[in-house]
Formats: structure tokens, sequence, C-alpha cells
């Protein structure tokens, strides 16, 4: 088969990446060869491909589902946020200049170079989205697009390059789905598609019920009646589904959902669980590091905002951030910086990630990211960290505790190590990253836990340290339990939705004749 879809949303987390992976693992379980896409994305949740590149993790994900390998060609349009009105616009996998939201969509902010493209705007930026989709289309034989957002943002319509602009320019039919657990989804299809203009709304192909609790029978009324007002087809209703959650896109929200928390795990293996709490430091970036912790059976992971939040916590995390300066003021105005080195005194695990692990250091220099100069870190790792303009992109590999890991690097801040003992080693046991003093780790390398040996052996140093009669579990796949899940996606789509009426409208298209609903775009 051959063609493609674009799955837009009514509202922000209505289940367009859950749809787009599943839809990928029904197809490639099919044998077909499809690829996921989204023109752009806003996330602070970013992987790096083999290549180098820097992609939403929804994307890399959805690869997953699609049995592909990620590449920069899947999401050429990043938006990493700053805070409230600023990004890092990285494009094809490289950061091209740091705009704010009206540089993004009018003018440059004064003094940023408009690197990314010719004037800085959004619109300009269509081209290279729809060059990197028809690449995609021409290697595969179906690509499922992932809109933003919703369609109906008519303040943006304009300027739109990841719904609508997509859509209309590439000719895909689309598929609006909604989250009936929220309610008012009825309403939201209908406005949906009514506030788009009649070329648009050709395109709107029909809609498709997320996390529906209940008997489907009490549904088809309404769904009936949805068809009547708009003439359009419900290809699916999805049930509600625990421990679905999955890397996606998360702006300035940090979803606290990971890939496997909310899955039910096995009772600990030995006589204690093993408590571990997560700093949610302020634009909190790849916290889906500590999935691979809350896999573990007997391993309680929570997030922490208070310092006595972590009195009773065997390992503390400072992850990642987009913003390791102001992540640090956060940490010392709510008294966890002084919780903190209470713990490094007394010899209690904690593990810096990334931006964690830059500001458990000596002193941070940056006139980058936060432009700040230099400022005193917490001091309890042998590191003194010097922002670079060029960004750190790597998917490197060594070994830990006796143990092979592969992990991947994005950052800006460059790590001087004066002491303690490296974290990864290379074959011949010469440092790679990271620095360990006692019962402190800190490393750049994201994903690192995900190393089923190294994650083990870790929890194993930790619980020793802690003073935990923990044991991990000696068969615990972290790659095994992602393929459940994605494999889970797939089933909804196999068993919920209208897989027939689904495989015309990718081959096909929209139907002809789709009713216009007004008023239509204003």
């Amino acid at each position: 088969m051959s063609g493609g879809v674009l799955i837009a949303g009514t509202t922000s987390d209505a289940g367009k990446s859950v749809l787009t992976a599943g839809i990928c693992r029904w197809l490639a379980r099919r044998g077909v060869k499809v690829a996921p896409f989204k023109g752009q994305n806003m996330s602070l949740n970013s992987f790096v491909t083999r290549e180098g590149a820097e992609i939403g993790r929804a994307q890399a994900m959805q690869a997953q589902a699609a049995r592909v390998e990620p590449t920069a060609l899947m999401n050429p349009v990043l938006l990493k946020p700053g805070g409230d009105r600023s990004s890092q616009v990285v494009l094809l996998g490289k950061p091209v200049g740091e705009l704010s939201a009206q540089g993004f969509f009018g003018s440059v902010r004064p003094g940023e170079p408009a690197r990314a493209v010719s004037g800085g705007r959004r619109e300009a930026l269509l081209e290279p989205v729809l060059a990197c989709l028809a690449e995609l289309r021409a290697t595969h034989d179906v690509v499922v697009c992932e809109g933003a957002g919703s369609p109906a943002e008519i303040n943006l319509r304009r300027t739109d390059i990841v719904n609508m602009g997509v859509a209309r320019a590439a000719g895909l039919p689309v598929l609006v789905v909604g989250d009936i657990d929220r309610g008012g989804v009825f309403a939201s299809f209908f406005g949906t598609t009514a506030l788009l203009a009649p070329e648009d709304q050709a395109l709107v192909a029909g809609y498709v019920v997320n996390k529906f609790r209940g008997d489907v029978e009490l549904l088809k009324p309404g769904i009936e009646m949805l068809r009547s007002l708009t003439g359009r087809h419900t290809f699916g209703v999805l049930p509600y589904a625990d421990g679905l959650g999955i890397d996606e896109e998360d702006g300035l929200r940090v979803s606290l959902r990971g890939a496997v928390r909310e899955s039910v795990v096995a009772p600990p293996v030995g006589a204690d669980v093993l408590r571990v709490a997560v700093c949610a430091v302020p634009l909190m970036s790849n916290f889906t590091d500590v999935d691979a912790l809350a896999a573990e059976p007997g391993v309680v992971v929570r997030f922490v905002d208070r310092p006595e939040e972590l009195a009773d916590a065997d390992l503390v995390v400072v992850p990642g951030t987009r913003g390791t300066v102001r992540a640090l003021a956060w940490l010392r105005e709510r008294g966890l910086a002084d919780a903190l080195l209470r713990r490094v005194a007394e010899g209690r695990p904690v593990l810096g990630i990334c931006g964690g692990y830059q500001l458990l250091g000596e002193r941070i220099e940056d006139e980058v990211e936060s432009r700040a100069g230099t400022v005193e870190g917490l001091g309890v790792l042998p590191v003194r960290v010097r922002f670079a303009v060029e960004k750190t992109l790597a998917r490197p590999s060594g070994s830990a505790l006796g143990e092979p890991v592969e992990g991947y690097e994005i950052h800006h801040g460059v790590a001087e190590v004066l002491g303690g003992e490296p974290v990864f080693t290379d074959a011949g046991g010469r440092a790679l990253d990271g620095c360990r003093t006692g019962a402190v780790w800190g490393t750049h390398w994201h994903g690192s836990l995900e190393s089923d040996g190294y994650r083990r052996a870790f929890l194993t140093e930790v619980a020793r340290a802690a003073g935990r009669r923990f044991v991990p579990a000696p068969d615990t796949s972290f790659g095994r339990l992602r393929e459940e899940q994605l494999d889970r996606l797939g089933d909804l789509i196999e068993e919920h939705a209208d897989t027939g009426a689904l495989l015309r409208l990718i081959e096909q298209g929209a139907p002809p004749g789709l009713p216009f609903l007004p008023p239509g775009a204003p």
C-alpha cells in the first residue's frame, strides 16, 4: 500500500502521539514500511539519532513503533522552550538560534541572529518541512504524520507548518482525535471542524474517540448524530487503558507520565523497596531517564519539589534541564540545595544527569544559555563547567561497573573534571564521561539506565550505600517492556478502530464531497 494520514487533535494531549504510534505499529506488523513524521515539535524531551541529529523523543518512540531507525527527517523543526516566551530552534537536528515567540512568528528578537531561516519567520520553514515529508514518502509505503495542539488555532493558521498547512500542501487526509475522558468531545469535534477554511475542511475525513470508559453501545447514538451533523465517519473508539504513558511532546508543561511508570510491576525481589526522589527542576528535560528505574520491581519513583521529601529517599536524582543556572537558583530558593548538601555529607546517594550533573559541580561559566556569567555550583563534585556555543550531540557507548552502557548526549556545557573517578570508561579503562566521588554520581549521558546490566549494578551500589536490603530483579528488560507497550498501542488500533476504513483513507485520501460546516475560518 501507499499513502499517508495526518493525526490532528481537538486539544494538546488528546492522544495524537498514542494514535500515531499505534497506527505505526499496526501497519509495521502488517509488513508495511511505515514512518512517523511531525513537522514541528515543541518539547524538552528530545533524542539523538545515529547520525547525531536532535529530534523529539515522541518521534523516536514512534520510529521504534514503526520498526525503523529514527532520523532528522521525522521531526525537521524542534522548539526547546527556555521560558514562557523564547525557544531554541533546532532545524534538521541542529540548533540554529534562540528566538522569542514574536521572533518565531514575526521579527527576530533584538540582538539575536536569524540563522534558522531568512527573516526568522515560521512560514519560511514550511519548505524544508515539506521537503522532509516528501523524502520520507519517497522511501516508505506510508507516512503517519502527527499534528500539534489543535488544527483550529485560528491565530496561527497563516503560519502553520504542522497541522492543516502540511495536510493541504501534501494532500493528506486528516483524522481528528479527541479525549472523551475530559468531556465535551462531540462539541470539540464539531467546533474544530467548523473553524477551518473550506479547503481544510475538505481534508478532515473523520474522528477518533480516545480514552472511553464503559459500554461503547451507549456512545453510538452520539456518533450517529455526529455523522449526521458533519457528514464524517468516526474511525474508532479507543478504550481508556492504564500504563500507556509514552514519550511525548511536553511544551512547558512537565508530564510526569513516563514510559513505564504507569505500569503495574512485580513486588520487590529483596526485603526492601528502593525509594527514588527526582527533583522537579524548572525546564526539566529528558525526565524519561528515570523510567528505567521505575521499571524495576521494588523501585518507587516520585517527583518532588520540597526538601522534606528527600528525607526518606534512598536515591535523589537531579535530572536534565534546559536552564541549568535557573534550576540551581530554584534548588537554593526552595531549600533543596541544602537538603542535597546534607545528603552528600551523610554519604547518601545522589545522581545528577546532564544539567543536574553540571550544577553539582564547583563552578558554571555560562554566557550561552542563561548568560549569567560565572556562578558557583553546589560544589559536591570536582567539576567545572563552561557553556560552549556549539551543542554536543552524540550517541556514546562504553562501560561502567563491569557492564556495557549506551546513552546519548544533548548539552552545551563542557565539563572539566578535576578529580574523583569517571562514571563511564572505554574498553581500555580510559575516562569517557562523568564524575563520581563516594555516593555522588554525575554524567552527561542520558538513557544510560536503559542498559539493563548497568542499571542493576548501579541500583545494587545505591542499595548498599543506602543500607537497604534491595535486590534488583535478574530479568527486567527495559527494551522488552517498551516493545510490549508499543504492541499494546498496535492492539488498540487493531481491536478498536475501523481498520478497513482506515486503510482506504490512507491509500485513497479524504473522500470527495465532505460537507462544509459553517462558519469556517474567519
